[in-house]
């Protein structure tokens, strides 16, 4: 994995998983229970950070195996994200929340995407991608 990349990636992480907690920390203040299902069970705050760094991190490994693998990193990375992040909004409106606890973490998930998608994309494109064109004026001969 390129360093960079990585630290950028952990520095990411870390943003995310404090953007996620005092958000969840936040929405709890504000009467959200985090509770699931019909159970007196609910999702500490903790968990939401813990989450997110784990999330992240798949994030930042598949980010470092498509600046390896593609010729076009940044534009794959953005397409699998978004389309992971939308299949993520799912899972919380299944779990039998109700409303402000289904919606906070459909949030939350955007939240998380939100520092993530943006910041490794952008560690994507600083590398010189033989694809892309160059800033350099061409020469012509007539």
């Amino acid at each position: 994995m390129n360093r960079s990349l990585a630290v950028t990636g952990i520095l990411a992480t870390l943003a995310a998983m404090v953007a996620t907690a005092l958000a969840a920390a936040l929405a709890r203040a504000a009467g959200v229970d985090f509770a699931v299902s019909n159970s007196d069970e609910t999702i500490p705050v903790s968990g939401i950070a813990v989450v997110t760094g784990f999330f992240s991190v798949v994030g930042v490994v598949m980010a470092a195996a498509l600046r390896h693998w593609s010729a076009r990193p940044a534009d794959w990375f953005v397409r699998t994200a978004v389309t992971l992040t939308a299949v993520s909004l799912v899972p919380p409106v299944l779990l039998g929340a109700d409303a402000a606890t289904a919606g906070t973490l459909v949030g939350l998930h955007l939240v998380a995407a939100g520092v993530m998608i943006p910041t490794l994309t952008r560690s994507l494109r600083a590398r010189r991608d033989p694809a892309a064109p160059s800033n350099q004026a061409v020469s012509t001969v007539s």
